[in-house]
């Protein structure tokens, strides 16, 4: 790192929107936003919290967010001023814009310029709408201060043959999803399910049934298999949790639709004895991003608005007869 931490400003743009806002890395959590900074520029599907509030998130393509140590928390990110720039360990990088109602500790990196937050609140409101009625996707581009725009997929090393091999090719399927809706997810989601999963030809089921499997995969198994091999939990043990937690949620993903994933998943377990922890590493890492990758677009994909007819109920309000 070449600049101080101080000073540094990166663009995140919505072309879609015609939106441009500038952020500061402000010093807290160095290493998270050193991460952020070295991996800039690049593109990504835009998301919204839809449990939350008002919250824009995207995957970022960085693997070392789901380890990195942050010295600096937020208890609750309720109370995190608007425009508050954060690195999860979820893989994410999120800016709160409004009212948030899920108190949990967060880790800022920096905050969106004051000058910006009405252009911030204009794009949260066209994003919201975006993943939970229209279904158009809405990229964002995340870059250094003037300078050009640009996007890669980081690829991680290994040398065992096989773990190398299948490093390529989920880093390919990875590149060919990151800003195009998967096929797989497409066809899913249009109701073309060759095993036909799904009991009396019902979709809905089975695209609740894939995210509620897609996202703890991607953020509590393969995010947990990379801390454990960082923070030096042992081989043996690895590989062991390795065995229980991501094989059964693989094979019911392919058996929905994800029938990639789970081939993926199949070399990985065949080759897992080999693996040092180095390469486990590796492996872990990029399958990682290519699941929360596939977490995405079903997020996004995900038919919301069929929901429409339920509303919560406020504590003033009285219930509604049947």
């Amino acid at each position: 790192m070449t600049e101080t931490n101080s000073g540094r400003h990166i663009e995140i743009s919505w072309s879609d929107l015609g939106i441009t806002v500038t952020a500061e890395l402000d010093g807290r959590n160095a290493e998270l936003a050193d991460a952020l900074w070295d991996a800039l520029p690049y593109r990504s599907l835009q998301g919204h919290a839809l449990v939350a509030g008002e919250h824009l998130y995207h995957a970022a393509p960085i693997p070392s967010l789901l380890h990195l140590p942050a010295d600096t928390r937020i208890a609750d990110r309720r109370e995190a001023p608007d425009g508050t720039l954060f690195c999860s360990g979820l893989q994410h990088v999120g800016i709160k814009y409004g009212t948030l109602t899920e108190p949990m500790p967060a880790t800022p990196v920096g905050r969106i310029r004051q000058e910006d937050i009405p252009a911030l609140l204009e794009a949260g409101k066209a994003i919201w709408d975006s993943v939970y009625a229209t279904k158009k996707p809405i990229l964002v581009e995340v870059r250094r201060a003037g300078t050009t725009g640009g996007h890669s997929i980081p690829k991680l090393a290994a040398t065992d043959a096989g773990a190398s091999r299948l490093i390529d090719d989920v880093h390919a399927a990875t590149e060919k999803a990151w800003l195009a809706e998967p096929k797989e997810l497409a066809d899913l989601h249009a109701g073309l399910i060759p095993s036909g999963a799904g009991s009396f030809d019902t979709v809905l089921p089975t695209l609740l049934f894939v995210n509620g499997e897609t996202r703890p995969l991607g953020y509590a198994t393969y995010g947990g298999l990379v801390r454990g091999a960082v923070q030096g939990m042992p081989m043996d043990s690895l590989r062991h949790m390795t065995r229980l937690l991501v094989g059964v949620p693989a094979e019911f993903l392919g058996y929905c639709g994800l029938e990639q994933l789970w081939g993926f998943t199949q070399r990985f377990l065949d080759c897992l004895d080999g693996l040092d922890r180095e390469d486990f590493l590796s492996v872990v890492g990029q399958l990682a991003l290519y699941i929360n990758c596939l977490g995405g677009w079903n997020l996004h994909l995900y038919p919301w608005e069929a929901g429409d007819h339920l509303r919560q109920l406020r504590p003033d309000e009285p219930a509604l007869q049947s």
